[in-house]
């Protein structure tokens, strides 16, 4: 890491985890002081921190609404940003409307959902919610993109 470069910070799909405690950090606690050691530690080698809230489980309810999952993680994401005067994505809000936008069947083409012969990759049937397939990525990279560009990072003069 060295002075100029950029440092895109996004946690909080396993630190909710509380049923795993190697992995779970409370949100107000461990999980805030994570983020703003990640944060002064890159200032501290002249680099620009960016935070992003984690992106949406795909959990819709059976009446087809979108569940969040993540609870107070995003909101702490954000409130070290406004703390500590970093750039902000709120990819949390973004891939909700993302979500919801392809619908509860629709969805699944952004997540690894494959039946069996289905992926050369997976020889079993995949149905994850969390892991995100290539069209999934694409559309979250294409989301980053375009915030990055309403920012005033001088990184987005190098955006095409």
């Amino acid at each position: 890491l060295k002075k100029g470069d950029y440092v895109f910070i996004q946690f909080g799909h396993n630190d909710q985890k509380e049923n795993k405690p190697s992995v779970y950090t409370n949100p107000r606690t461990a999980y805030r002081q994570n983020l703003i050691r990640f944060v002064t530690e890159a200032r501290a080698k002249g680099a620009t921190p960016v935070l992003l809230s984690s992106i949406v489980r795909r959990n819709f309810n059976e009446q087809g609404t979108l569940v969040d999952t993540h609870g107070l993680y995003p909101l702490e994401t954000r409130l070290v940003a406004t703390d500590y005067k970093v750039p902000f994505i709120d990819l949390q809000y973004l891939t909700e409307l993302l979500e919801e936008s392809y619908g509860v069947e629709g969805s699944k083409k952004l997540h690894l959902h494959f039946n069996a012969g289905e992926s050369t990759f997976y020889k079993t049937e995949k149905h994850d919610d969390t892991h995100l397939s290539l069209l999934g990525a694409t559309e979250i990279a294409k989301l980053v993109v375009a915030e990055l560009k309403k920012t005033d990072l001088d990184l987005k003069k190098h955006i095409k």
